[in-house]
């Protein structure tokens, strides 16, 4: 996974000191390959301890190992991404925002497909797989990305559902035990109230999927297996246009993989469709 795309995934996190150091790292990463830990403290104007600290939260042991993370992710980063397109304003006209919603998009899913390891995914497709029964919960924009997920899986012979009223959601993990799943779909992972049901699951023995922003939060810590979305600033305002998109690619990616991974399920997708085409709509 690239530093750069940890950073920006976690810059509105950031204590005042790492968001000096996650901009000059971004903004001036070739300067930091010749860099000693007292150098980018002082030319971040922090402590070094601070740079220690950062690159700890960061999931690296110490400095050399984020200098090294800092060559790596130069040698990966392509002239898209350090080139994008700006941002929407009022003055582009169709063709413009199409361009620059694409680019977006691309630079997303790209970004997503790299903060979630294959090693999760698999995981979280087994759980699902062995699953007696599914509980998405998920409220706002991210219900809708939860409901779409559901109506695929149910295809598949998932027994799933999805709840974005918390009452009601507390009544469907009532009846939850051993060898079910609770996928609880929330980008800002702040409610207290997902926490909650969170650790009410565990106690229950439920296997419990998250998908959260990409940063430290009580929903992932507890849950079993941890997706990641991401999201930019969006091009209106609280849509969740983009973040949906990543969210949209992680649930995806999981039906595909979850349907590839048997026959039996590709037969029940077939047999599900022959019953919508029966209905005649």
């Amino acid at each position: 996974m690239s530093l750069f795309i940890k950073i920006k995934a976690l810059r509105a996190s950031l204590s005042n000191s790492e968001s000096k150091l996650a901009d000059y790292t971004l903004n001036n990463p070739e300067l930091i390959r010749n860099q000693s830990s007292i150098e980018l403290a002082s030319a971040a104007n922090v402590s070094q301890s601070s740079v220690v600290k950062f690159a700890q939260k960061l999931g690296y042991k110490g400095f050399p190992e984020f200098k090294f993370a800092v060559v790596d992710a130069l040698n990966q980063q392509s002239k898209q991404e350090t080139s994008p397109l700006t941002a929407f304003t009022h003055q582009d006209d169709i063709t413009l925002v199409s361009q620059k919603l694409l680019s977006k998009q691309h630079t997303i899913l790209s970004h997503t497909q790299q903060l979630n390891e294959a090693t999760q995914i698999e995981k979280a497709v087994d759980a699902l797989k062995s699953a007696n029964r599914v509980l998405f919960v998920a409220q706002g924009n991210s219900s809708l990305v939860a409901r779409t997920c559901v109506f695929k899986l149910q295809k598949l012979g998932v027994a799933a559902q999805c709840e974005a009223d918390l009452i009601q959601a507390a009544n469907a993990l009532s009846v939850l035990g051993n060898g079910d799943v609770l996928f609880v779909i929330s980008h800002s992972a702040h409610p207290r109230s997902l926490r909650t049901l969170v650790e009410l699951a565990k106690l229950e023995g439920v296997t419990v999927i998250s998908m959260t922003k990409f940063t430290q939060n009580a929903i992932s810590e507890l849950a079993d297996h941890r997706l990641f979305s991401v999201s930019e600033e969006e091009p209106v305002p609280h849509s969740g246009i983009l973040t949906s998109s990543s969210q949209h690619y992680i649930v995806d990616l999981i039906v595909i993989a979850l349907s590839n991974s048997n026959l039996h399920l590709q037969k029940r997708v077939a047999q599900a469709n022959g019953f919508i085409e029966s209905l005649g709509i």
